[in-house]
């Protein structure tokens, strides 16, 4: 993969809880659409590429400490930026 590609499609693994090591705000804040087992979806907290998996929220259930308890989906995952356009490149698994 190219680097100007590389920089065209999100991280293969991306979280929205500012606490989580795979969170990253410039990133976010371009806009990442996921498909999820070809749905497209806008609730997901975390997702993971190459390991084909989604984490979403179980509800409005909450931990001791408020954080919101999560699922994790297993199935084939799809990301992109949502500010390039009509057709972004798509990261997905190979």
């Amino acid at each position: 993969m190219s680097e100007e590609t590389k920089s065209q499609t999100p991280p293969d693994r991306l979280s929205v809880n500012p606490r989580s090591e795979h969170f990253d705000a410039e990133v976010l804040q371009r806009g990442v659409g996921i498909r999820f087992k070809g749905k497209q979806r806008t609730d997901i907290e975390e997702y993971s590429i190459s390991e084909g998996w989604v984490r979403v929220q179980a509800g409005r259930t909450v931990d001791r400490k408020g954080n919101p308890l999560t699922l994790k989906l297993s199935g084939p995952v799809e990301a992109w930026f949502e500010d390039l356009g009509e057709e972004p490149p798509v990261a997905k698994a190979d």
